[in-house]
């Protein structure tokens, strides 16, 4: 039975917090650029790109953090919440993007090794350490209770991990000339990333295609349902999760014989444990007499 404790940031201060982490990197992005540009480094230009994608994502995860924040109306009756599911999944997808093209640029450099500036490869990933780090901070608290800020958190503790590495390459090329060093451990940073979306993609997915709730069986609430000695039958189950941390359930309740005087009372009832064991509080029960009953029904689904 799901216990968990999720502690929000208030919207207004995630807000700001978000703000201040675009705008860290956004201004990062400029200075690399303008560097790039006054020492013709191809390097710093190219960095700061990739450190664009950062920025990306959290406007990304801001727009969508807003949005999700809008009222059910006419034309979104569920509300707007899943937007930052959609936003996980964008993100996550360039994530993957990103991934496959450091291991394309890794084989290719194994192949065809080119000179490396150490000194400049560790000054400019040290700054860029520090930016990540900032922006990681500033967002670690709200990636625990959400997946669209927990996917753009990601983005930054990539590029950290990758920053750390190209310390790590720049160093060895200074002390020893192991300029291999470079393409290995870029193909280590995208096979941590791969791993790391491949956990955490899969219930963004789950949540997009109405799938139950992390920690929540659809079987095991039928069989709960079906424990109250006033309920004959559960069918037509079905267990999904409106926003991130908000389960679900529509069910046709089948009343014992005898118990339909108080049928009322039992959905009550039922209503009520649902909502204690499972922490299920949006829920649309539809009550049929034992006598009555649908003649084939579909226990989960239909």
């Amino acid at each position: 039975m799901p216990h968990d404790h999720h502690h929000h940031v208030p919207a207004d201060a995630g807000d700001a917090r978000i703000a201040w982490a675009v705008g860290v990197n956004v201004a990062l992005t400029v200075a690399q650029v303008v560097g790039g540009i006054l020492s013709g480094s191809l390097a710093l230009i190219a960095d700061a790109l990739h450190n664009l994608s950062d920025a990306v994502s959290l406007i990304i995860a801001f727009v969508a953090r807003r949005i999700a924040r809008r009222p059910a109306d006419g034309r979104m009756n569920f509300g707007y919440g899943r937007a930052e599911a959609v936003a996980a999944l964008v993100n996550f997808t360039t994530l993957v993007l990103i991934a496959l093209y450091l291991v394309y640029e890794g084989l290719w450099r194994i192949a065809r090794p080119e000179p490396v500036e150490g000194w400049l490869v560790i000054w400019v990933a040290g700054i860029a350490l520090a930016v990540d780090l900032v922006t990681a901070a500033l967002t670690w608290s709200m990636s625990k209770s959400s997946m669209n800020i927990r996917a753009a958190f990601l983005h930054n503790l990539a590029d950290a991990l990758g920053s750390v590495a190209v310390i790590v390459a720049g160093a060895a090329v200074v002390l020893w000339g192991w300029t291999w060093v470079d393409p290995a451990v870029t193909l280590l940073i995208a096979g941590y990333i791969l791993w790391h979306v491949r956990a955490e993609i899969r219930p963004v997915i789950r949540h997009l295609m109405l799938g139950s709730p992390e920690g929540l069986d659809a079987e095991e609430v039928a069989r709960a349902i079906e424990a109250d000695p006033d309920v004959a039958g559960v069918h037509h189950l079905r267990l999904w999760s409106i926003g991130e941390h908000e389960p679900a359930l529509d069910a046709h309740l089948v009343i014992a014989p005898g118990a339909w005087a108080h049928a009322d009372a039992v959905k009550a009832r039922i209503r009520a444990d649902l909502g204690t064991r499972f922490g299920i509080r949006k829920m649309t029960l539809e009550i049929e007499c034992s006598a009555h009953a649908c003649a084939t029904p579909q226990r989960i689904g239909g």
